[in-house]
């Protein structure tokens, strides 16, 4: 098969300067490198295609034998010129670039800066907190400047020296026929030193664990499971690398009285058998304080009044949610004679107009009866 123009693979103009070409080799074999297309077949003669187009055109004796003869110019089985030192050096180089934008490495050992990692502290609070907002002063890990070798991880009195397999660089190089590929130093794992005597406070770490306080302010109608994010609060980088986040993970305390979901707020609130039935006015509590709420005569166990607004503001859109107060008839307890009196003169009289004084009891009944008549 005819083998396609070297401009035409690399997409560049016959007069396209080195820089020029290098940049669109950069470019393409990065897109068809196949360690980022495993298992195509097609992008990994591409990206062959793409590294004998630059092995050519990136070396000035070789470009010259191109432009003029064409493929026949570089071809050795055709009497074209092999490779020069120069040649292979700049294709190395470029091909090592591009190993190390692929795989995070490059020049200058950049490849070790790492960002610290995010840390999560889990804060409890209560519900009026919630409600309210706050401000909480928090204790977190964190990691200083051992103060005994001030950072230099090596004893008091010694000084790290420079890397012996690297040279102090943090990077290897090696040579696989034309390819040179970069790598982190296997001995100093890319600091460029070691530390023949370690400090005996932090192990030659150079750091060591402490605490500091923070303050944390709780914004109103924050709920359970949101999250509060303080930027750079997390641990350190290494080598130079920007510092991690703190999340403070709210969680709420179960409270005695209400129970909340979402923005509403859900509370019990037991009556007597006399207010449910003659009707009256009960004092309820709120967040805000207690209230009043007019309970209408024949009230049934289990009906649920709500009191707009006085619920949870809402941490976004600052509207205000429901308090949502569940009635609960209580039975009386502990009677007395005359009280049992009474109520057996109650049930007496009741039960000669069942239907009217107790009707779900007579539908119930009813009910009971046409199915043992089927």
């Amino acid at each position: 098969m005819a083998k396609r123009d070297y401009y035409e693979v690399l997409g560049v103009n016959r007069d396209a300067s080195a820089d020029e070409i290098k940049k669109a080799y950069r470019r393409l074999a990065m897109k068809h490198h196949p360690d980022r297309n495993p298992d195509n077949k097609a992008a990994e003669e591409k990206f062959k295609e793409l590294s004998e187009a630059y092995e050519v055109l990136s070396e000035p004796q070789k470009k010259a034998a191109y432009d003029r003869y064409g493929h026949a110019g570089v071809d050795p089985s055709m009497g074209g010129g092999g490779a020069g030192a120069q040649g292979f050096e700049g294709f190395s180089d470029a091909f090592s670039d591009i190993f190390g934008d692929i795989f995070g490495g490059g020049r200058g050992g950049r490849s070790n800066v790492y960002r610290g990692a995010d840390l999560r502290y889990n804060l409890e609070i209560s519900l009026e907190e919630a409600a309210r907002g706050s401000e909480k002063t928090i204790r977190i890990p964190t990691v200083e400047e051992c103060g005994t070798c001030h950072g230099s991880g090596a004893k008091p009195g010694t000084q790290p020296k420079p890397c012996p397999t690297c040279g102090g660089a943090g990077q290897v190089r090696i040579q696989q026929g034309f390819f040179s590929i970069q790598q982190t130093c296997p001995k100093c794992h890319g600091t460029g030193r070691i530390i023949p005597d370690p400090c005996l406070s932090c192990g030659g770490a150079g750091r060591t664990k402490g605490h500091k306080t923070l303050e944390v302010k709780i914004p109103a109608g924050i709920d359970e499971g949101m999250r509060l994010r303080h930027a750079g609060h997390g641990e350190p980088g290494v080598n130079g690398g920007p510092p991690g986040d703190l999340y403070v993970e709210i969680h709420i305390r179960s409270h005695p009285v209400f129970q909340r979901q979402g923005d509403d707020l859900h509370c019990e609130m037991p009556i007597s058998f006399s207010t449910a039935a003659l009707g009256g006015e009960i004092e309820i509590p709120t967040l805000d304080g207690m209230a009043r709420l007019k309970i209408p005569a024949e009230t049934q166990s289990g009906k649920v009044f709500r009191l707009r607004g006085k619920g949870i503001r809402n941490v976004r859109s600052h509207h205000h949610g429901d308090l949502m107060c569940h009635v609960v008839v209580e039975t009386p307890v502990r009677l007395t004679e005359r009280q049992k009196e009474l109520l057996r003169e109650f049930e007496e009289v009741s039960s000669g107009d069942a239907e009217r004084h107790n009707p779900k009891a007579k539908s119930w009944m009813d009910k009971v009866r046409d199915f043992f008549a089927t």
